[in-house]
């Protein structure tokens, strides 16, 4: 289990919905929710990379985690979003189908993601919490880690298009 959540007997999530599931991310790493906007292509960015967005001057890169994920493509509806989000000392933007609330998970209802459904692919999952759903049902959110939803190779790509998109947006001074 993540560091963030060592010693705390309850970790503060920010919910979002993809695909039909729930997925938490700990609300320390995400500096703020987004509507969808334009996206500025990159060529020959990664497939998930769907190119970056220009934040209060700040260029971006943002991620389709239905993408990164291998879910099924979706059209954007009212409640698509992009969470932005602190991933291994970058800051990038996921687009996510919704943002469903902040809440609060106890950590002893958290279990560690099973070996069966984990993979080398999977590696971002941090493990599974059970949220008190309506009608004494339990929800289940799939928890993130961050520093790893992108390989190395991945992040070094990720931050050189963010530092030539940034380069490229500044007078060059002739």
């Amino acid at each position: 289990m993540s560091d963030m959540f060592e010693g705390a007997k309850e970790v503060q999530l920010v919910v979002f919905g993809l695909a039909d599931e729930s997925y938490g991310v700990h609300v320390l790493a995400v500096e703020e929710i987004i509507r969808l906007q334009e996206i500025t292509a990159i060529p020959h960015a990664p497939d998930f990379v769907e190119g970056v967005i220009n934040l209060r001057g700040r260029v971006i890169p943002v991620l389709d985690l239905r993408k990164r994920f291998g879910l099924p493509p979706a059209e954007a509806t009212k409640s698509t979003r992009i969470v932005v989000v602190e991933a291994s000392g970058m800051t990038v933007g996921l687009v996510v189908d919704s943002v469903d609330e902040v809440r609060n998970l106890p950590t002893d209802t958290i279990e560690p993601p099973s070996p069966i459904v984990t993979t080398v692919d999977s590696d971002f999952l941090m493990g599974v919490g059970k949220l008190p759903a309506g009608g004494g049902q339990e929800q289940l959110v799939i928890l993130l880690d961050l520093d790893r939803v992108t390989s190395v190779a991945e992040r070094q790509a990720l931050s050189a298009l963010g530092a030539g998109e940034e380069a490229a947006a500044l007078p060059s001074g002739n």
